[in-house]
């Protein structure tokens, strides 16, 4: 992964080997989503074929569960983005770090790494 948009300390975790890396299919709902309504138009290889690129990567593919879409549903406050509730609800379920500079997030509870 060389995406010139990550921080330093993002490359250097998502590098480090002894680090598993999750990617949520709720990533490849959005980014079809965006894709098809014409407001992510960079991301067509990528929505195409999601699950394709992040085994390129490497990376382990994070499947939606009930628990993560109450848990994201439920949270307090009036984010009404359904994308990042979701992810928030995976990432507090699963205990795991959100590598984001999205400051949604911390306002959910979710700990970031950017």
């Amino acid at each position: 992964m060389n995406d010139l948009r990550l921080s330093r300390a993002a490359h250097s975790q998502i590098q480090d080997p002894t680090n598993e890396i999750w990617t949520s299919a709720v990533s490849a709902f959005e980014a079809a989503t965006k894709y098809r309504l014409g407001k992510w138009n960079d991301v067509h290889a990528l929505a195409m074929s999601f699950d394709s690129a992040i085994s390129q990567e490497g990376f382990q593919l994070l499947s939606i569960t009930a628990q993560h879409a109450s848990r994201g549903g439920l949270l307090p406050g009036d984010h009404r983005d359904p994308f990042d509730r979701l992810l928030a609800g995976q990432c507090l379920v699963e205990r795991m770090t959100l590598v984001t500079n999205d400051r949604a997030f911390p306002a959910l509870g979710v700990e970031t790494l950017w």
